[in-house]
């Protein structure tokens, strides 16, 4: 059971700075003993039958009822990676904390990663675990509305080659700013698809903004409608009719084409899309540390999954030949003090 948020102390519960997160996790061993104090704050308990057991010399727990030898990361997304925990955390750190959070490029270029497709990996698999933490429904006064994400494809109108996204912004309980948000990848503007969407994101009773699309009304039924049509004779723009979706929009929208350079692939929109609600619904937290201790928590618990799990199209990027190698080990972040090497230069 997750601890409750306010129970949880930085600096103690979770490394509040990034300086605190490398003094506490210099090795491997330190980063598994705190999956172990996550998984397991009570002691050991077998994923496969529930019992309970004890750790033997290698690490693995040795469960007392079906006597299968477990380790931490069993189950986990973590689930028989190459690469060292010391540079998961790392990349967890660096995903979750910062505003903009990291794309796959730049970690490939400063971490001891073996190639792109391992990073690239990693990270997708951190968004699925991101998926599975938002299944809350928002309530209250939510504004509702679609937008077109993509390029245009050759030869085709202004919307071919183009994702249909369907964003639901939730009023502030208090009336000022907003709260939570929600994406959903849809393939048609229809009441049907609409439907799906706001009805797997929105508490039924609640109040509905939107533009003045004929699909909504048939699509909100058990909502409370409020249509604003920015089509009618005087009426304001767009982003003065529904400030909060249109403002999720653009941030989206800036975020996907600074840090992600516009790269990210159809397929995969929907993922990134629930990183950036991830950390959009958790921008007010009191520490950002807080953040790279739930995204453990839920990695943790996330099923294990695989590369061919998540590619959607196996298109394989061109690259230029390498010369034959021997296969190498990812490398880590596990480091001995150097002594100042910059004092050591020859003179």
């Amino acid at each position: 059971m997750a601890e409750p948020i306010d129970a949880l102390v930085p600096g103690v519960d979770y490394p509040a700075r990034l300086a605190q997160l490398r003094s506490w996790f210099p090795t491997d061993d330190d980063c598994r003993d705190y999956l172990e104090w996550v998984r397991w704050p009570y002691g050991f308990i077998c994923p496969h039958c529930g019992a309970s057991g004890s750790k033997g010399s290698d690490d693995l727990y040795r469960c007392r009822g079906c006597r299968r030898r477990v380790s931490v990361t069993a189950g986990t997304i973590f689930q028989d990676t190459r690469t060292p925990l010391s540079v998961w955390f790392e990349i967890i750190w660096l995903m979750v904390v910062p505003k903009n959070g990291v794309s796959a490029q730049d970690l490939y270029r400063i971490m001891p990663v073996g190639s792109y497709q391992t990073v690239w990996t990693m990270l997708t698999k951190l968004r699925t675990a991101m998926t599975s933490m938002d299944k809350a429904k928002l309530s209250g006064v939510v504004e509702v509305d679609e937008w077109y994400h993509g390029g245009v494809a050759k030869g085709g109108s202004c919307l071919t080659g183009k994702n249909l996204v369907v964003a639901a912004v939730e009023h502030a309980a208090n009336g000022r700013g907003l709260g939570r948000v929600r994406f959903r990848v849809i393939l048609q503007r229809t009441a049907w698809e609409l439907r799906k969407a706001i009805y797997t994101t929105v508490e039924p009773g609640s109040r509905i903004i939107t533009d003045g699309l004929n699909a909504y009304p048939s699509a909100l039924a058990g909502y409370t409608h409020e249509p604003r049509n920015e089509s009618a004779p005087d009426a304001a723009p767009a982003h003065v009719l529904l400030p909060g979706v249109h403002r999720v929009f653009s941030l989206a929208d800036r975020w996907l084409l600074g840090t992600h350079q516009g790269g990210v692939k159809p397929g995969h929109l929907h993922e990134y899309l629930d990183e950036f609600a991830f950390r959009f619904n958790r921008r007010h937290s009191r520490h950002r540390g807080l953040l790279f201790y739930r995204l453990i928590e839920h990695a943790i618990t996330a099923p294990p999954v695989t590369y061919k799990d998540l590619v959607r199209q196996s298109t394989p990027k061109p690259v230029p030949p390498h010369p034959p190698t021997a296969p190498t080990w990812p490398g880590t972040l596990e480091t001995t003090p150097s002594n100042r090497p910059w004092r050591q230069a020859k003179k």
